[in-house]
């Protein structure tokens, strides 16, 4: 492969870490404090989950999310959090990988009719998959210099 300035490897590495600092960027920006004392995201995300066109997505927030709004929003922002700097540092960065990317899937389910978080969602839950399978652990990382994955 030929590359310019870097090796594909550490090009990997910069996707990685990117994709990491997207991730705190995104746990940053949340009110914590709405979130966790008044519930704001989780009630916003209800709003969105009872008009959903798809019935599984209604029945499947209303079973999941709706009866455990506090455990539900740690959840979010703390998953937030530590993908962002597990990609960042590459600390098991194949499971940060999978979990952004299933993350991803949920958000792009849920939010289905807004445009602008589809493609936010889209693109790295995309990021998430190349680094997965270009194993963009293996350079910069944690993990390579544990000797892991």
């Amino acid at each position: 492969m030929d590359t310019i300035w870097l090796s594909g490897a550490e090009w990997l590495a910069v996707l990685r870490v990117g994709l990491g600092l997207w991730w705190l960027e995104s746990w940053r920006h949340k009110d914590r404090k709405a979130w966790l004392r008044r519930g704001t995201g989780i009630a916003w995300a209800a709003d969105i989950a009872a008009k959903h066109r798809w019935t599984l997505v209604r029945s499947g927030f209303a079973t999941v999310v709706e009866p455990r709004p506090r455990t539900m929003a740690y959840v979010v922002l703390y998953a937030e959090l530590a993908l962002g700097v597990g990609l960042v540092l590459g600390f098991l960065t194949p499971v940060a990988l999978v979990g952004g990317a299933l993350l991803n899937l949920v958000y792009f389910v849920l939010m289905i009719h807004d445009w602008a978080e589809q493609g936010q969602n889209s693109m790295m839950a995309l990021i998430s998959l190349v680094g997965l399978f270009g194993m963009a652990g293996q350079t910069w990382s944690l993990d390579a210099a544990l000797g892991w994955f």
